[in-house]
């Protein structure tokens, strides 16, 4: 069996799950080259990844380069929100498949961009939404898709975590509008997603945003409310300023014959299940729930998964360009609302 050869650019912290990704899947790709702007942290993203995968790995600081040179499948993006759509893009046109780390873009046109792109040159373009494929979520969307709650009422997400000064700090791309966003953009948006992945279209949303704390230009705190077409209402909390540490992540479903809250750090564990009626899923609340190494959680294995899937015809991307435009699209209506101080439609 053929093995997808990949290339990744942007070495920093999130790269880390996207190369023990690429290891737990060593039977299927390798990742053959890496890319970074800053020399030292690309040699020794090179080093780490040969010693575990056992293969010698290039690293280049020029993205250009390391496209023209290596004879490549794939791309995985992992370079900061902003440069997504750009990266993606000379991807596509060297006839590449696209891994996209979220935000696939942090403008529509950006992502349109992305999206054509791919659709022209006819490869694959996969964003990363990891957390659908966590045990948890997916116990909850089988709830859902059997139609267990009945009419759904109200969708509900708190991301009560903690960024300091000190991450921002790290770089300066973070909490930018040009390349990164706020809260709701970066460290809350697999949450946006969550929401119309599990309830459906949003026709309209209410937001405030504010930056409280932090030093940047973007928000660390905010709260929103959804309406969605089936008529339920839905609401949305984050902050980046919670002391001392790390505390929440959160999804409750209130619906006609049950409700459900999902929580822990990063919705890895189920407080509440509960139902009207029966079934043999009940069985299996306790055995999903699991402790994440931290927020990222154990997903891009399995995101990985889907996407050799994809590649080899055996299945449908979980997240293709058109899906994660949609949490995308709902995360701009909040920034919208939130600056014009006023109800905002959708589509945009």
């Amino acid at each position: 069996m053929k093995k997808f050869r990949f290339g990744l650019v942007g070495c920093g912290r999130i790269s880390e799950n996207h190369i023990r990704a690429f290891k737990d899947h060593h039977g299927e790709c390798e990742l053959v080259a890496v890319c970074d702007s800053v020399p030292d942290r690309v040699r020794a993203a090179a080093e780490a990844v040969g010693e575990a995968g056992g293969h010698p790995v290039t690293p280049y600081t020029d993205y250009a380069e390391m496209l023209k040179v290596e004879k490549l499948d794939a791309i995985s993006v992992c370079t900061p929100s902003g440069m997504h759509a750009a990266h993606g893009i000379m991807a596509a046109n060297a006839g590449l498949h696209v891994v996209t780390e979220k935000p696939m873009a942090i403008t529509l046109e950006q992502c349109d961009s992305l999206i054509q792109a791919c659709d022209r040159n006819q490869v694959q373009l996969l964003v990363v939404k990891q957390n659908r494929l966590n045990t948890t979520m997916q116990l909850l969307k089988r709830a859902i898709d059997k139609e267990r709650f009945g009419r759904i009422y109200g969708a509900y997400v708190n991301v009560f975590w903690q960024r300091p000064q000190s991450y921002y700090d790290q770089a300066k791309w973070r909490g930018t509008w040009e390349f990164d966003g706020g809260a709701f953009m970066n460290q809350a948006s697999h949450y946006v997603d969550a929401l119309h992945w599990l309830i459906g279209e949003v026709d309209s949303v209410m937001a405030f945003t504010g930056t409280l704390a932090r030093r940047i230009e973007a928000e660390d705190s905010g709260s929103a409310i959804f309406r969605f077409r089936n008529g339920a209402i839905g609401s949305m909390n984050v902050s980046m300023l919670t002391y001392p540490k790390n505390m929440e992540g959160s999804i409750t479903i209130i619906g006609e014959k049950g409700t459900v809250k999902l929580g822990g750090i990063a919705v890895n564990k189920f407080e509440k299940w509960e139902f009207a009626e029966y079934d043999d899923d009940d069985k299996l609340v306790m055995e999903s729930n699991y402790e994440p190494p931290n927020v990222y959680g154990f997903g891009h294995t399995a995101y990985y998964k889907n996407v050799l899937d994809v590649l080899r015809g055996r299945g449908e991307a979980n997240t293709d360009g058109r899906s994660g435009r949609k949490s995308l699209e709902l995360i701009l209506a909040v920034y919208k609302s939130a600056r014009d101080r006023q109800q905002v439609a959708l589509p945009l």
